[in-house]
């Protein structure tokens, strides 16, 4: 558990109010805070037309860095409830899931919000933009797709993928090419 005495800035996951994401990501810029609130593009069609808009990848959370010790302006923003963690203690969000999901919303490939998976198999990707990243690879509706997770929030994101770009994590080597896994 994150001591409350620490002064180093980390990454917290704060749970906000819903649909207010957006305007803590503001009040955070605001206030000279470091934040972070990974969107992706989705269509949504009205009864007249239909338009592209950006949601939040984690609805309900905005990322922020802070150090612990100087959380009080961070809850004073408005929409803020509480920064996440266990036991009455928070709990910093790994440095790597967030530079993980960085990358994926950089790559511009298409991602989307997806539930948090139990089991799958692990996967690194091999090849182009996102080489080095680690996550679950599924397959749906003729699109393969790898999942990436933010454990502490147990939320994930997919991200579609070139199947050839991928390869078993832990030294194994090629995955079936028929079928689906999950």
């Amino acid at each position: 558990m994150e001591s409350v005495r620490n002064t180093n800035p980390r990454w917290y996951a704060l749970v906000v109010k819903t649909n207010y994401e957006k305007v803590v990501s503001s009040g955070l810029r605001g206030n000279g805070v470091d934040e972070f609130l990974p969107l992706y593009k989705v269509r949504r069609a009205w009864c007249d037309r239909v338009k592209q808009i950006q949601l939040p990848l984690f609805s309900g959370y905005v990322f922020a860095r802070f150090p612990y010790v100087d959380r009080v302006p961070v809850l004073r923003i408005p929409g803020v409830i509480s920064v996440v963690g266990f036991g009455g203690g928070p709990i910093p969000v790994d440095d790597n899931e967030i530079d993980t999901i960085k990358k994926l919303l950089s790559s511009n490939l298409p991602l989307a919000p997806w539930p948090f998976p139990k089991v799958g198999q692990r996967v690194q990707i091999e090849g182009g933009c996102l080489r080095g990243l680690e996550g679950i690879l599924l397959k749906m509706k003729d699109h393969w797709r790898v999942i990436v997770s933010i454990q502490l929030l147990r939320r994930s994101v997919a991200v579609e993928i070139d199947r050839e770009l991928v390869s078993v994590t832990g030294g194994q080597s090629a995955l079936p090419r028929q079928g689906t896994i999950t």
